[in-house]
């Protein structure tokens, strides 16, 4: 079985008949079987039923009545749900839960014929940056496997990125799958907020997350997009704006655009030398092409982080109060009186980082300190809103690194929350404001690692945002494949 880095590829060898959906299931499977024992990317695998899936959808494609999306073998983050499979956001607190229904953006790809093969490893709740927070262990870099894949979709970068899936559906609440794309050489993209429904997807930030693709080419980031995105009864915050064929609308970049980048996210001390090459190189291909490119400064870049830990945790507090033992998951055997109750069950079935960012948001919510945090951060967010726009009006894009380094060794900040915080200070303005941002790779440095370049767009201007990455994955393309190397 060859290497597919698209979905187009696979369907032209499924429309001469060169591979079947079986077949391509089958190559997964067994790449999964070989690969994950080592790399923890999967915590369940769904071999019997992908492979029976993929013989129905061989059979729509011989009728002729196929989806768009067959061929597509996709992994889930283990945050969203699909009915009668288990879900447990990487915590022992949902041990033994199983989803009564599928998630909105699940059950669009499954309704085009995506192949789903598995759930995938995450951080507890989607909370950290490494994917070392979760209940089923540690996932590790397939270019390294003595470093992080970045977090929290690191499971779902780290299948794409070994050739254990063709995509993968991830959330992003602060950076959650642009910067595993990012550690792991692949596209990730966090569109607007609200542009794709969050049925289905256990809550974090409820005001920060969304779902995303992780995929190793844009076209396939903008027809997974194209089918999730829209309207849904069960949403009241999704958009209603109509969804464009994001798809086809790729090679509509305007011939000059007027792009900005962070110069902060230049001139910052903590950037990985390589890294700060590798987008200069970027931005002078892109002045070649014939694009005004100045730099920006975006002086509330300092209270970013900080505003974004404040509300976050003070949402998650309140999201993750319906993890109590009385309903579902976890209940400890322990419990003497309703209130012993609560309290085992979410001390036993709740981890270090998931404790840390509860007990954050409670103090920031309390009485004493509501106004002085929870109220000023919301503040502040208003005037990064205020601040970003300002940018958009004058720029069509703004370029940043998606992150300061590349994946760093597995360990290596977990005793310091602050510097692991650090690893999210490109990514989280785009969550903090709403706006649409995508993560692509950039090369790797001199060790190999894979190194991101971040972009984000206006709100609801996904098509030109694909369209433009699109045309940056083609400018001076290093030779060189991560996933290629990794793959063979």
């Amino acid at each position: 079985m060859k290497y597919y880095t698209s979905l187009r590829e696979i369907q032209a060898d499924l429309n001469d008949g060169s591979v079947s959906c079986r077949q391509l299931a089958a190559y997964y499977l067994k790449n999964i079987e070989e690969k994950n024992a080592a790399l923890n990317a999967f915590v369940a695998v769904y071999g019997e039923e992908a492979l029976q899936r993929a013989e129905e959808i061989d059979r729509r494609i011989a009728a002729g009545t196929a989806g768009r999306l067959a061929g597509m073998v996709v992994g889930i983050k283990d945050v969203l749900c699909y009915k009668d499979h288990c879900l447990q956001a990487g915590s022992k607190i949902l041990d033994g839960f199983v989803s009564q229904f599928t998630a909105t953006a699940v059950q669009r790809i499954l309704d085009e014929d995506a192949i789903i093969i598995g759930r995938q490893n995450c951080d507890e709740f989607a909370m950290g940056s490494s994917n070392e927070n979760s209940a089923f262990g540690v996932v590790r870099n397939a270019a390294d496997t003595t470093r992080v894949p970045g977090g929290s979709s690191g499971g779902s970068a780290v299948a794409v990125q070994a050739d254990m899936c063709l995509a993968s559906l991830g959330s992003d609440t602060g950076g959650s799958v642009r910067q595993p794309a990012a550690f792991c050489g692949l596209i990730g993209l966090k569109p607007t907020y609200g542009r794709i429904s969050r049925w289905g997807l256990v809550a974090y930030g409820s005001s920060f997350d969304c779902i995303g693709p992780i995929t190793k080419s844009v076209e396939d980031a903008a027809l997974l997009l194209e089918i999730m995105a829209g309207p849904d009864e069960f949403d009241s915050t999704v958009s209603t704006q109509p969804v464009r064929a994001y798809s086809q609308l790729l090679d509509t970049v305007k011939p000059s655009l007027r792009i900005g980048y962070l110069r902060e996210g230049l001139e910052s001390e903590g950037l990985q030398p390589e890294i700060r090459q590798a987008m200069q190189a970027k931005l002078e291909a892109l002045r070649e092409l014939g694009h005004t490119v100045e730099p920006v400064d975006f002086d509330l870049l300092a209270y970013i982080l900080p505003t974004y830990y404040i509300l976050t945790t003070a949402e998650s507090s309140s999201n993750l109060s319906r993890f109590d033992g009385v309903r579902y998951g976890h209940r400890s055997v322990k419990a003497e009186d309703l209130t012993a109750l609560y309290k085992r069950s979410r001390s036993e079935g709740f981890g270090k980082e998931v404790k840390r960012r509860i007990m954050l948001g409670t103090f920031v919510l309390s009485a004493s300190y509501y106004d002085a945090y929870y109220t000023k951060a919301q503040k502040v967010r208003r005037l990064m809103k205020e601040q970003t726009d300002r940018v958009f009006e004058k720029y069509d894009f703004l370029l940043m690194p998606t992150t300061p380094t590349t994946a760093f060794p597995i360990g290596d900040k977990t005793e310091d929350p602050l510097q692991m915080y650090l690893a999210d200070i490109f990514t989280v303005q785009a969550n903090v404001v709403g706006n649409p941002a995508i993560s692509i790779p950039n090369g790797v440095d001199a060790q190999g690692l894979p190194m991101g370049l971040q972009i984000m767009g206006k709100p609801f201007e996904e098509a030109q945002l694909l369209a433009f990455s699109k045309q940056l994955t083609e400018t001076h393309t290093p030779q060189h494949s991560v996933g290629q190397a990794i793959s063979h």
